[in-house]
């Protein structure tokens, strides 16, 4: 999960790397009221999950709290690179001697981690590793040993940084560290890191990236979650615990297994071809030893997206049992018209491998009108392409 500028300041903050005092505002107003509690000149910086903000108009200096009302009212609903301004963070300014670049990354190749540090900050550091790779440089952080204050020094010394802020960014580097390790991160970045003509380095600048699969150790993580730029489907799904992407297609998919469901989608996208282009909705992987309560789980997202026209569920037993399956589509569909939402779109469903015997006669007993069996995959997804084509071409018609 990728962090706003002002999530990520926040956790450097609770590490105690050094930051500019800010607020972040959703409306015009607050950007005043926060500009008046600093007291000083602010930057207001719209909060979004790309770069190119300054390019884009999304960074202004504001001299008094009216000025900065205005400045955050012309950044609030922008839209930079397909990305639309809910927030800006509100932020003191900071005069700047020199700015340079710190980050830790996982490098999954090396089985290790990476630091890179360069003192020309300031600019996206892809430009800066094309162009003048000898100011970047790289050093491998072993995963155990960490980024000792002997290796903080080993960094700053590489990076060329100057005399003066040597100390502090060795220091830095070591409460980023932190960061990464405590707050379970595969990023931990600051572009730029700034030095002030008073001596003092800050991190005016910031990007993380959590690693989702340890969510479950960080409670707090929750309050991260971008719900104004996520689609509420995925939102609902995540309260299942499901590992749901919402494309935009006509057909429904759930499977069990990460591989089985991307050739899923690959199928229906080709089968829909002869449909008139019918693609697949979403990807949604229930698991491997999916129980029945979460195939009616996953059965209740893909149904309630409005764009989905036909459900493919395509389940191959190993350790998901065929009938734990087929029990899981029949409450899904039982549970739905308790709820006063009755399934009305079809379900063609393919089951093989184990227990798949009893999963089909669980499905062909329940004898309901919308569920279809289909015996291979590729048959399924002809299918199911058919039945989404038909029912958008009733509602166009």
């Amino acid at each position: 999960m990728d962090l706003y500028e002002y999530q990520a300041k926040h956790l450097f903050g609770k590490h105690g790397v050094p930051v500019t005092a800010g607020e972040v505002c959703s409306t015009a107003d607050a950007a005043r009221e926060a500009t008046r509690k600093i007291g000083s000149a602010v930057v207001v910086k719209a909060q979004v999950k790309v770069g190119g903000r300054g390019k884009a108009g999304g960074v202004k200096l504001a001299d008094t709290p009216d000025d900065a009302a205005d400045k955050a009212a012309a950044i609030l609903g922008m839209d930079i690179k397909g990305h639309t301004v809910y927030r800006v963070l509100v932020t003191e300014a900071s005069d700047i001697a020199e700015e340079y670049y710190v980050s830790f990354l996982l490098d999954r190749a090396n089985r290790a981690f990476l630091a890179m540090a360069s003192v020309a900050g300031g600019v996206d550091i892809e430009e800066v590793a094309a162009t003048r790779p000898d100011e970047l440089a790289m050093i491998r952080v072993d995963a155990l040993d960490g980024c000792t204050p002997e290796k903080a020094q080993e960094i700053v010394e590489a990076a060329g940084f100057p005399e003066a802020a040597k100390a502090q960014i060795a220091r830095i580097l070591e409460q980023l560290w932190r960061v990464l390790v405590e707050e379970d991160a595969t990023l931990v970045e600051v572009n730029p890191l700034v030095l002030t003509p008073t001596g003092t380095v800050l991190a005016l600048d910031g990007k993380v990236t959590l690693d989702d699969n340890a969510h479950y150790r960080h409670a707090s993580h929750a309050d991260f979650v971008d719900r104004d730029n996520t689609d509420p489907i995925e939102l609902r799904a995540k309260e299942f615990d499901l590992n749901y992407v919402k494309l935009h297609g006509e057909v429904g998919i759930v499977g069990n297994g990460a591989g089985l469901v991307m050739s899923t989608l690959d199928v229906v996208a080709y089968a829909g071809e002869e449909f008139g282009g019918i693609k697949p909705a979403n990807f949604l992987d229930i698991g491997g030893g999916a129980s029945a309560g979460v195939m009616a789980n996953g059965l209740d997202i893909v149904l309630n997206d409005p764009e989905v026209e036909a459900v493919f569920v395509n389940v191959f037993g190993g350790i998901t049992s065929c009938d734990a399956v087929a029990d899981g589509i029949v409450q899904a569909m039982t549970m739905l018209a308790e709820r006063g939402e009755p399934v009305t779109k079809p379900i063609v469903c393919r089951i093989d491998g184990n227990n798949a015997v009893e999963g089909r006669r669980i499905l062909t007993e329940a004898e309901h009108d919308l569920i279809e069996l289909v015996d291979t995959m590729d048959d399924a997804a002809r299918r199911v392409a058919e039945l989404a084509a038909a029912r958008k071409a009733g509602k166009q018609g």
